[in-house]
């Protein structure tokens, strides 16, 4: 199987089947092969009898049952997944309608690196800003792609998984490692994921700065007084990102 689709969700029921819709973009591509992994945090909110109707649609798997937070949750869906690569694409995040040439372009890639493209941040009331793929060093001061805009092996994810420890910079540090450890991050052409700011790691501003300087520090060993003028840089980007979202 190329593809894992991996969504994690707690009280989000509107938000899957958001998800799942834009699913279609990719059921529509002749010959594709991907699964649906829903990993839900125990909501009594019809999430789990909404994907049980769905009888297996769109290779889906999933579970719901308690979980000890977001990133917890997606290990549970690392360790189900059985596709050649994977991408998170949590509730309410949804494919952009092209994403079948994004996923095609990984057909003939192996499993050694982790491919990126652009996404849409939707900062609500129409107004969407394209967030392009940076070259792989801009690992050393954030990712270099959106995280729904990553396709991560799955191979490298399950010997990587996220690291509790990092409250909201968890997805960082999991690339971050993978990257030290010789996984590239290589360019493929064209928009992937569209979502929402104002998620785990868009909304606590001071927090997602600190755990980035940890990982900068511990992780990818950048030196000191760099990894605090990233950190200088951080706070006053994402602190603008921030208000730009409030503000709309």
């Amino acid at each position: 199987m190329l593809l894992s689709v991996i969504t994690v969700a707690f009280r989000n029921y509107e938000g899957v089947v958001k998800t799942w819709a834009s699913l279609a973009h990719l059921t529509r591509e002749p010959g594709m092969e991907f699964e649906w992994i829903v990993v839900d945090g125990g909501s009594a909110d019809g999430t789990a009898e909404f994907l049980e109707k769905l009888n297996g649609d769109c290779g889906l798997r999933y579970v719901s049952e308690k979980d000890s937070g977001i990133y917890d949750a997606m290990n549970k869906g690392i360790a189900m997944a059985k596709g050649k690569f994977a991408i998170f694409l949590n509730s309410g995040d949804v494919f952009h309608e092209d994403i079948a040439q994004s996923v095609r372009q990984l057909r003939d890639k192996n499993d050694s690196a982790m491919y990126i493209g652009d996404a849409l941040l939707d900062f609500g009331d129409g107004h969407k800003i394209r967030r392009s793929a940076k070259p792989g060093w801009y690992i050393y001061h954030s990712l270099p792609a959106s995280h729904q805009a990553i396709f991560f092996p799955v191979s490298g994810l399950q010997r990587y998984p996220y690291d509790l420890a990092y409250r909201v910079s968890s997805d960082y540090a999991l690339a971050a490692r993978m990257y030290k450890a010789g996984y590239d991050f290589k360019r493929i052409k064209g928009l992937v994921s569209e979502f929402s700011m104002g998620g785990v790691s868009t909304s606590n501003n001071l927090e997602l700065c600190r755990d980035a300087k940890n990982v900068q520090r511990q992780i990818l060993k950048v030196p000191g007084f760099l990894a605090e003028l990233s950190h200088l840089l951080r706070l006053r980007t994402t602190g603008k990102a921030k208000a730009l979202y409030n503000k709309v």
